[in-house]
């Protein structure tokens, strides 16, 4: 948020009055609007003192209020200050909101944001003090026509980045128009009044929705706003992430056709067009790219337009690297096929079986605008810890885990549970529940504690609709620690019934037949859990020993063998333990646990990633993700791990069906971002990998997987100087002498003498560090030498590498799939030996 300063007087007032320098009926409206919010004020006069702010001049009014440039006393600094109209703070919750609203703006950073200084009350007066920007409303701006089409590129990007940079942070805009759009003189893209919409309007847009029901007749009346808002907008729905993309939709056509895509004499026409109406054809020099994006973020339902303003800044920034951006597709006709992350969207297209009562209006809350019923979707939030013992936190965050296993095989057809992985970053309480419902997109939250006193366990919960933070119920659930798992069935019975889930005859009875458990065996799978949880050497080296003393005290519990295959699986993957020592133990202790109870997902799942990543049994780690699945459709973990051994086995369609499932059900969680990055990449899309690794970067900045999907999707676009910097960045994390090296050689010598010098350094260190010979491999891969390449290709292939079976997948091999060589050693980790069509497209080194 900010204030243009500007020398033409016409253009600041255009730019102040909140419409556009050519629109002069919508600069009527504004002021109308203003006047209908009873929202007038009395001029402050120059020398005014509004709390530290001196008034040096009054630069204009707008909707959103007075603005004035002012002079920060203490930092002997000029300021814009907006005081805003009394309607927002007419009472203690419009003025509770309104600052909070305008703080959590204010928490935004970004170059392409107008920054906020401070957010305050003087004499009973609201104000924010913030930037004083010099430059031109992008409105005056278009007053003279269409802009050239790179400008419209390079700026709209600048603005979507503004843009997720504020959904990163769950500030939704709500009102982007171009007058809300500052260009600098330097040529930057400011973007103002974030987080003053929903306040200064009211609760769920009540009140917008009032003033456009009021104008509907009146010409002139709102269309300089109603142009730009999302059809949801306009039934009086609340905006999202989706509504900013729409009117970012709208700015982008304004830019690149010189009008809006949307016009009419009265706000009723303008409101009838953009609820029913086609965009007229852009002009025939806009590119078919830039055609498809704006389509896209036009599309009249929010399911089918970006989910977020980064993917508009992803496809944007396509066509300023010189990609490809898909043009408008089909939507969900071809929705494997086409280049776009499309997850979040994926969340709106699972129908219900309708079936039971509708309990506390629970279904008629989740009626679609189809006429259809959608999956509900809820979160289990990590379960608070009230014994006042940090070492205390396993039981808790135990018992969320299993509660969130419980409650996702309650009725997989209904009811969707997020994954762990996600909801756990939620664990420090602090984020509202509507935040969360929009974040995770979901309907409702179990939350709750848990607390043991001797051998007896308590939880308390309550479920909460994330919509309008009702409570349908709160109870408390006791039982003696041997009983935890009949405990967590009362808990699951009791959402199953407030939500009217129709429980499948088996799942009543698994419910209703809960075995006691030993405590002390119990305690320790839990402790060894949360030990494994940290993957680190010393943390893998402590859940071992706590699953050994769970059989101890229970030699018949399966989920301790279990744990002791997952760790020594952990231990392969990680290259701690080399897979010739670490997979025989991995099998057998997962053939122990199978033999003891073969209707536990996890135990499936832990076999099928020993049959897959140690043993290359690829029909039997299949048969076994699949029985995992059919035993739990809500795991997340078996999803991802299916998904890229279809990908491994060449059949990507059936990878992307499962890794975007993996997605719905953990949508925050660097490792589910990382793993569709990689499946992205196996598909040939390149700029959609690049955008799903840099999202899981920014959740977990040192992220293995997505450092390795990131630097490779780059390689494959053939982006070289980025490639280096990541790669370097990954090195640095493992080994600092080969990114040393590999930076080195790119200064000296050019893209192919760096992985060169990497690759040296990495075979001097072979004999200390055995289980690199893949990454040696890769190496010399991009150095142009093929020969060497697969010589450490075979290396690795000997030593079961786990990495090395994805070359089967990975379209930077590709040029090398007709080589008897290569052909081999596919055959010898029990892989396809297929054709690919692409290969002459991959680029290897650069000439």
């Amino acid at each position: 948020m900010s204030w243009i300063s500007d020398a033409r007087p016409r253009a600041r007032h255009a730019a102040l009055s909140g419409a556009d320098a050519h629109d002069e009926p919508a600069r009527g409206a504004a002021r109308w609007r203003c006047g209908r919010a009873g929202s007038a004020a009395v001029t402050l006069q120059a020398g005014y003192r509004l709390g530290p702010y001196e008034v040096v001049s009054r630069l204009g009014a707008g909707g959103m209020g007075e603005v004035y440039r002012a002079r920060d006393r203490r930092l002997d600094r000029e300021v814009a200050v907006k005081v805003l109209p009394a309607v927002a703070v007419a009472d203690e919750t419009a003025r509770l909101r309104l600052l909070r609203e305008a703080r959590m703006a204010a928490r935004l950073n970004h170059p392409n944001v107008c920054t906020i200084h401070e957010v305050g009350e003087a004499e009973g007066q609201a104000y924010i003090a913030m930037e004083l920007v010099a430059g031109q409303a992008l409105s005056d701006r278009l007053a003279a026509g269409r802009m050239a089409i790179d400008e419209v590129v390079r700026l709209g990007r600048q603005m979507a980045d503004a843009v997720s940079h504020a959904h990163e942070h769950d500030v939704v805009h709500r009102d982007l128009k171009s007058a809300n759009v500052i260009v600098t003189p330097e040529g930057r893209a400011k973007v103002l009044d974030f987080g003053l919409a929903k306040p200064l309007l009211g609760k769920d847009l009540e009140a917008a929705t009032t003033l456009t029901q009021a104008s509907l007749t009146e010409a002139g009346a709102m269309v300089g706003t109603l142009a730009y808002m999302a059809p949801e907008q306009l039934r009086g729905k609340p905006a999202d992430a989706r509504s900013d993309v729409w009117g970012l939709g709208v700015v982008l056509y304004e830019m690149a056709a010189g009008k809006r895509p949307f016009s009419g004499e009265t706000g009723f026409e303008v409101s009838s067009a953009i609820l029913n109406q086609t965009p007229k054809a852009l002009p025939a020099g806009v590119p078919p790219a830039l055609v498809g994006i704006i389509e896209r973020c036009l599309a009249k339902e929010p399911a089918q337009r970006y989910q977020r303003a980064g993917e508009v800044r992803s496809a944007l920034e396509a066509m300023l690297t010189g990609g490809s951006p898909a043009a408008w597709p089909g939507w969900r006709a071809t929705l494997v096929a086409q280049r776009w992350p499309v997850v979040l969207a994926l969340v709106f297209s699972i129908l219900l079986v309708v079936a039971g009562l509708d309990v506390g209006g629970v279904r008629s809350r989740l009626l679609g605008g189809g006429g259809g019923e959608r999956a509900i979707r809820m979160a289990v939030l990590p379960f608070a810890n009230l014994s006042g013992d940090a070492e205390q936190e396993y039981l808790s965050d135990g018992l969320t885990q299993e509660m969130i296993g419980q409650l996702g095989r309650l009725h997989p057809g209904e009811l969707s549970v997020i994954a762990r992985t996600s909801v756990m970053r939620y664990k420090d309480g602090k984020t509202p529940i509507d935040q969360i419902g929009r974040e995770l997109k979901v309907d409702y939250v179990l939350e709750g504690s848990a607390q043991r006193e001797g051998n007896r366990v308590r939880i308390s919960a309550e479920l909460i609709h994330t919509g309008d933070q009702t409570q349908l119920w709160s109870d408390v659930f006791e039982r003696e620690m041997s009983g935890v798992l009949a405990l967590q069935s009362d808990v699951a019975r009791r959402v199953a019934e407030s939500l009217a889930l129709k429980l499948l005859s088996s799942e009543r009875a698994r419910l209703a037949s809960m075995r006691a458990v030993n405590p002390e065996a119990y305690d320790a799978v839990l402790k060894g859990r949360a030990q494994g949880a940290t993957l680190t050497p010393a943390g893998l080296d402590a859940a071992e020993r706590y699953f050994k003393l769970a059989l101890e005290k229970d030699p018949g519990s399966a989920i301790a063998h279990a744990g002791i295959a997952d760790v020594w699986a952990a231990r392969q993957q990680m290259l701690i333990t080399l897979p010739g020592e670490a997979g025989p133990k991995a099998r057998a202790a997962a053939l122990e646990a199978m033999a003891l109870d073969d209707t536990l997902a996890a135990v499936h799942e832990t076999l099928a990633s020993v049959l897959a990543w140690t043993d290359w049994d690829w029909a039997g780690a299949e048969r076994e993700y699949r029985r995992a699945i059919e035993i739990d459709p809500n795991t997340a973990d078996a999803r991802m791990g299916y998904s890229h051994v279809l990908l491994i086995l060449r059949r990507p369609d059936e990878a992307m069906r499962q890794i975007e499932r993996a997605v719905e059900l953990d949508p925050v969680s660097a490792m589910t971002l990382s793993f569709y990055a990689i499946i992205l990449l196996g598909t040939d899309r390149y700029d959609d990998s690049i955008a799903q690794a840099r999202q899981a970067l920014r959740l977990q900045p040192d992220h293995g997987v997505a450092q390795t999907a990131l630097w490779l999707a780059l390689h494959a676009s053939g982006r070289y100087d980025e490639v280096i910097t990541v790669k370097k960045d990954f090195y640095d994390d493992w080994w600092p002498e080969v990114g040393q090296a590999l930076a080195q050689g790119y200064a000296d010598a050019g893209y192919a003498a760096a992985w060169r010098r990497a690759a040296d350094v990495q075979v001097s260190r072979h004999d200390k560090e055995p289980g690199i010979a893949a990454d040696v491999a890769e190496c010399f891969l991009f150095a142009g030498e093929t020969a060497r390449a697969l010589e450490w290709l075979d290396e690795a292939v000997a030593q079961r590498d786990p990495n090395a079976p994805y070359v089967n997948c990975c379209p930077l091999w590709d040029p090398l799939r007709s080589d008897p060589r290569f052909q081999a050693l596919l055959r010898k980790m029990n892989l396809p030996v297929a054709p690919s069509a692409g290969a002459a497209g991959v680029p290897g080194a650069p000439p």
